[in-house]
């Protein structure tokens, strides 16, 4: 399965209910629940951190992090 760390820049996944359990709370407090849509913005020059869009949001968080929340790619 895919996760966040695997998006294209400009690319839109949503968030698998399979990860519930690896997100941390602070991003489920922001929005970064199952089903909510991410879109990946920027990668940082380092690869790390990322910078995600969720539910119009905008979040940066660590590539150990994005690859732990799995998602499921929009079909476009």
């Amino acid at each position: 399965m895919n996760t966040i760390a695997s998006l294209h820049i400009g690319e839109i996944g949503y968030i698998s209910e399979e990860s519930l359990d690896f997100i941390p709370l602070k991003l489920l407090e922001m929005g970064c629940l199952p089903g909510a849509e991410v879109q990946l913005i920027q990668i940082a020059p380092l690869k790390d951190p990322i910078y995600i869009c969720v539910n119009g949001s905008h979040l940066a968080i660590r590539k150990e992090t994005a690859l732990q929340i799995k998602i499921l790619k929009a079909n476009l």
